[in-house]
């Protein structure tokens, strides 16, 4: 089965019009303005953080834990609800939308996590296969049916990350790496425009990071994805970002191409936390 254009970011996809694109930042997928939030208890998570994320680019942040990383990213999904700002997907703004219209919206939008989360019990591409199921809300599919029309799909994605001779394997008997390489499959099958990484290599040997990260690049500058990924691993963002973004009590101290970045910038990260 040929996997052409099967996971393929579409360039000349538009979500619904709130505003036109900016053409004074070509080729930004995902735009972050003045996003802030401040929990019920008056912790500041975050405080006006700008950021944003080109297509073909691998965007690493980097930052102590409690910095402000992950909520970011939790943001990006509205899995929380930011205190004030917009966060841009192509021409429209997250932050307005709820309900069906979020949920439309964000197919353009995948993320994976530290752990791969997939069906042990499923076979490999069943997993792959459930990047689908927002396009598929038919009863077969909430009884736990796969949509049939996905399956060369996503064997073209298990292609993409090197694992199509796995595509009939017990996701139960991956190793970490593997797993990890299905998830961003299944990711791949959402056809995103934009994918999110939230520390996806914290539980992996260094060879299967590395070649995690070797992925993410090459999915970046290859496909014309936009990538964002939070690590803690500083010697992984240096070998693989384009550009890498520091984040201290919830707020971005700087945001720099790699080869401007020194490591006394990255130290300060973790050394100088006070409020």
């Amino acid at each position: 089965m040929s996997d052409a254009g099967l996971a393929e970011p579409a360039p000349e996809q538009r979500l619904p019009d709130e505003r036109p694109p900016d053409e004074k930042r070509p080729g930004v997928r995902l735009s972050i303005r003045g996003i802030s939030l401040r929990y019920p208890n008056g912790v500041q998570a975050l405080s006006g953080v700008d950021l944003d994320v080109r297509a073909g680019e691998l965007l690493i942040v980097l930052g102590g834990n409690g910095c402000g990383k992950t909520t970011l990213l939790r943001c990006i999904t509205r899995a929380l609800a930011p205190t004030t700002g917009q966060v841009w997907l192509g021409a429209t703004d997250l932050t307005s939308l709820d309900g069906r219209q979020l949920r439309r919206a964000r197919q353009v939008l995948a993320m994976i996590g530290q752990h791969a989360a997939l069906v042990r019990r499923r076979s490999v591409i069943a997993n792959v296969a459930c990047g689908a199921l927002a396009r598929h809300k038919t009863i077969w599919t909430k009884l736990g049916g796969l949509p049939p029309s996905e399956l060369p799909g996503a064997l073209g994605c298990l292609g993409q990350v090197g694992l199509a001779d796995l595509a009939g394997r017990r996701a139960g008997n991956l190793s970490g790496g593997q797993a990890q390489r299905v998830a961003i499959a299944r990711a791949l099958l959402q056809h995103p425009l934009v994918l999110l990484a939230d520390e996806p290599v914290a539980s992996l040997d260094p060879e299967a990071a590395n070649e995690i990260m070797r992925l993410l690049r090459r999915l970046a500058h290859d496909q014309g994805l936009a990538v964002l990924c939070v690590l803690h691993q500083v010697e992984l963002a240096f070998a693989y970002a384009d550009r890498v973004v520091g984040m201290r009590n919830g707020r971005v101290v700087f945001d720099r191409q790699r080869a401007e970045v020194a490591m006394d910038d990255v130290q300060r990260l973790y050394t100088a936390r006070a409020a």
